[in-house]
């Protein structure tokens, strides 16, 4: 007889008044008629009409989706090249290298944030645009590695060999076997590292340029005068930018691994 448990409940209790309730407020409160975010005047989307017509605002949602297109390309290609290239590696440094490849995940923002300062200083590297695509390419690399790695471990290695065997060079096995069941995999982990660079608020503090700004920190900056409901709603926005990200990587992963099933049977 199996036991009823309550922890389960307890625990969805939990995370939803720690996680989801303050975004609900959050949400909910971007829409308040009044100007003071704590107190609830009625329903409004005067904020989001203020938040459209900001030039500044504007300026900076541009700069994220350039640093998150720019950094995910350069990552996609780094780590899909580093996954292929380990995969078939036969030494005693294939671990130390992995694990080298994907410990800028463990390492805490703040000290990444803080190297990359200290490197583009000594180097002499001008602060703007192109040190933030360096440092959030080398922060979305591992999470591309990884979810590419893994493809390429699930891969059926005899689709390459039959390859091979019909006379195939290297390359064009890679070209023509390789990356289209590798492509979902890709996409997925482009959509992820787009998410993450476009979020990032700790890394692209150290690394920005004075006249460089993106959406993450003008609301840092905002915030230092108070939370208002034109925050809120922008953060609103953000989150559902995040979600469907998030969601788009996701069912890619899973169309793909359910394609390259297909085509390995």
């Amino acid at each position: 007889m199996k036991h009823k448990t309550r922890l389960p409940h307890l625990f969805l209790g939990v995370v939803t008044v720690i996680l989801y309730l303050p975004i609900v407020l959050v949400v909910v409160y971007s829409f308040n008629e009044s100007k003071i975010s704590s107190v609830w005047s009625g329903f409004s989307l005067t904020w989001y009409q203020t938040l459209f017509r900001d030039k500044d605002m504007f300026q900076a949602l541009v700069n994220s989706i350039v640093l998150g297109l720019c950094s995910s390309i350069c990552a996609a290609f780094i780590g899909t090249l580093g996954a292929v290239s380990f995969t078939r590696l036969q030494s005693r440094t294939k671990k130390p290298i992995e694990y080298l490849s994907t410990l800028p995940i463990m390492i805490p923002e703040i000290i990444l944030g803080m190297v990359f300062m200290t490197f583009f200083s000594l180097i002499g590297l001008p602060f703007g645009m192109t040190t933030l695509i360096i440092s959030h390419t080398a922060f979305c690399i591992p999470y591309i590695y990884m979810l590419v790695k893994a493809r390429l471990v699930g891969m059926d290695p005899s689709l390459a060999e039959a390859a091979r065997d019909l006379g195939a060079g290297e390359l064009r096995v890679f070209w023509d076997i390789t990356l289209p069941l590798l492509a979902p995999a890709i996409a997925s982990g482009m959509l992820l590292s787009f998410a993450m660079s476009f979020d990032d608020v700790i890394i692209s503090v150290f690394v920005t340029g004075v006249n460089v700004n993106t959406l993450p920190i003008k609301i840092y900056s905002q915030l230092k005068t108070g939370v208002t409901p034109e925050i809120n709603a922008l953060c609103t926005l953000m989150l559902a930018a995040t979600i469907l990200l998030v969601a788009l990587s996701t069912l890619l992963g899973r169309i793909g691994k359910q394609s390259n099933v297909q085509k390995e049977q």
